[in-house]
């Protein structure tokens, strides 16, 4: 195998990442490398129009981008050139760009040059995440967020929180509940009381960790459910056991939004299914889900989320794996997604204000 080396190396300085992204978009709108085709034909151009206004600012030239990321001005214009005349020009990023004051400024920063240069919806191109841990694809699809339902509708949305009020027999809050800082913020403030927590370990992996144990003292009860008595652990009220992958009955979902079946190859050591031991807690509080086995929550998950209408066990296990959506329109599944359009519709350009980090290593 031959050895591949990059044609650029752009070592910004930590916190740069976002004055980077315009200098490369600043590139390509400046030098009429912009696929104005595809931008008509795709994308709201309201607001391309004032994301090229914004972008074309002097402030994201090369040369001042330069001094602000430490990369010379001719690499940052090379490198933008080539990603923005090559027939196929994808985009992977890993957990550097988003674990970050500015994560998500980055992230629409870098659909926004996908999509001016027409690198998104067919196969070779697009924005892809680097995703840190198994099946951290999956928990997001699944409605993880404070913010959002399954399928990532917002909570707000009356019609699709409406669907879970009817399955489920209760009213549901329309309005986001807190981020894992704010839960933090808030224990601290004695206005937030008991976390539950399962598979993650925030006083190990969390910034700020004597903030973070404070929060976990301040907290009336910490559930904790692992594999290990982590560092998390300490703190917790109480302990419950959790599964391998080995033990596990189910789907893990990847970067490219594969469905991947997962059988156990024994039974849990514990007795119990991690599903199991949250829905004895549910019954221990007067909510019964009402599950037997792990494939009729699949089959709430299909009949509550429109990527996932057609999603079975057995679909699953006769197909070995599919890519969602797997529903009427994609019976088989979709390998790209937003062939043809989006799916909110056109693509809208989100301005990007690159704005200097407060955090500096020391």
């Amino acid at each position: 195998t031959p050895h591949i080396k990059a044609d650029y190396h752009l070592p910004l300085r930590p916190g740069t990442n976002v004055a980077l992204i315009n200098g490369l978009a600043y590139v390509a709108a400046k030098e009429g490398l912009i696929d104005e085709d595809f931008v008509k034909e795709r994308c709201d151009l309201a607001s391309f129009q004032d994301w090229k206004a914004t972008i074309l600012d002097d402030v994201n030239s090369p040369e001042n981008v330069a001094k602000i990321t430490g990369v010379p001005a001719a690499d940052i214009i090379g490198a933008a050139r080539l990603f923005a005349t090559q027939k196929n020009s994808a985009i992977y990023y890993g957990l550097g760009v988003t674990e970050h004051s500015q994560g998500s400024t980055m992230v629409m920063g870098m659909a926004n040059l996908a999509m001016a240069t027409g690198n998104i919806g067919r196969s070779g191109v697009g924005v892809n995440p680097m995703r840190g841990q198994n099946n951290v694809q999956g928990s997001c699809d699944m409605g993880s967020f404070p913010h959002e339902l399954s399928g990532y509708r917002p909570v707000g949305d009356d019609a699709a929180r409406g669907l879970f009020e009817t399955k489920w027999g209760t009213k549901l809050d329309n309005k986001p509940g807190y981020r894992i800082p704010n839960m933090f913020d808030e224990a601290i403030g004695g206005h937030y009381k008991g976390m539950y927590i399962q598979g993650e370990d925030v006083a190990q992996s969390d910034p700020n960790i004597q903030h973070v144990e404070a929060a976990l003292n301040a907290l009336d009860i910490l559930i904790v459910q692992d594999l290990f008595l982590n560092e998390t652990a300490r703190f917790a009220h109480v302990f419950l056991p959790g599964t391998s992958f080995l033990e596990k009955d189910g789907t893990f979902i990847n970067a490219e939004r594969r469905i991947n079946r997962v059988r156990p190859v024994m039974k849990p050591a514990t007795g119990k299914h991690e599903w199991e031991v949250t829905q004895d807690l549910g019954k221990a509080l007067g909510i019964d889900m009402g599950f037997s086995c792990a494939s009729e929550i699949m089959d709430e998950i299909a009949d509550l989320t429109p990527q996932f209408a057609n999603v079975s066990f057995k679909v699953l296990d006769d197909a070995g794996s599919l890519q969602w959506p797997v529903n009427d329109d994609s019976p088989d599944g979709a390998e790209v997604m937003h062939i043809g359009e989006f799916v909110r519709g056109k693509g809208l350009f989100v301005p990007t204000e690159y704005q200097p980090t407060t955090e500096r290593a020391n």
